[in-house]
């Protein structure tokens, strides 16, 4: 029998807070949860809900409250300024809605962007290693061609390409598929189900429940609190479509 896969990220009982001048607004409230290496974990809930806070926070992108949060098995307040440099670097990736390219930059010079900040990867391989994360998501053929000559499903398979050149331990997808039409909107997803299947993290934010029909597990944020949790996303998707919009 396989080893049970280790736990990439743990929460304890984590709150998350935003003081505006002295308004103290609650946004997320002691939610626990694991997710394991090698999981494809669809984060949903209504806007306002505090989805895309809780990315964040498993990001690196912003800081908990209070409670805990392990990445792999190491509470992240021990990490000082350079560890958490290293870990943006190395260990985490993020794919949005909004593409976030470089405009009159070839697809091949933002795939190998992320590259030139890796204190592991020699420069000499920088170009190999970005011009196989392009054959990768199917782009070889506008490898040259600048970002805004492509179509937005294309787009996104960039950001695709330059998240996973790293080879990072997660890859974040906030909304990957807000700005594409239906059609893009499905390449997209298989794109990252493929990366699954091939043993990467990923963890999504959607409202749209046919995006997270491709996730293998389901956690449903309402009012700052994870209330579901399951692997059975068909019955949730079923049950709950109405109010995942």
């Amino acid at each position: 029998m396989d080893k049970a896969a280790p736990v990439l990220i743990e929460t304890k009982d984590l709150c998350k807070s935003y003081d505006n001048d002295g308004v103290i607004t609650p946004v997320l409230f002691d939610n626990n949860l694991k997710i394991s290496k090698g999981e494809f974990v669809a984060i949903m809930g209504p806007s306002g809900s505090g989805k895309s806070t809780l990315m964040h926070i498993l990001g690196f992108l912003d800081t908990h409250t209070s409670g805990q949060y392990l990445f792999q098995g190491q509470p992240t307040t021990a990490f000082d300024d350079d560890d958490l440099a290293r870990i943006r670097a190395t260990r985490v990736s993020f794919v949005f809605q909004a593409f976030n390219l470089l405009p009159r930059t070839t697809v091949l010079q933002n795939v190998m962007l992320p590259l030139l900040y890796h204190p592991n990867i020699a420069v000499g391989d920088r170009e190999k290693l970005a011009m196989r994360a392009v054959e990768i998501v199917g782009l070889m053929d506008r490898k040259d061609y600048v970002s805004n000559q492509l179509s937005g499903g294309q787009k996104q398979r960039v950001a695709i390409a330059r998240a996973l050149v790293t080879n990072p331990d997660v890859i974040f997808a906030d909304e990957p598929t807000g700005n594409l039409d239906s059609a893009s909107g499905v390449a997209i997803m298989q794109a990252l189900q493929k990366l699954n299947d091939d043993g990467h993290t990923i963890i999504l934010v959607t409202h749209e429940s046919t995006t997270a029909e491709h996730a293998k597990r389901i956690l449903h944020i309402s009012d700052g609190r994870i209330d579901k949790d399951t692997r059975d996303f068909a019955r949730v998707i079923a049950g709950e479509k109405d109010t995942l919009k």
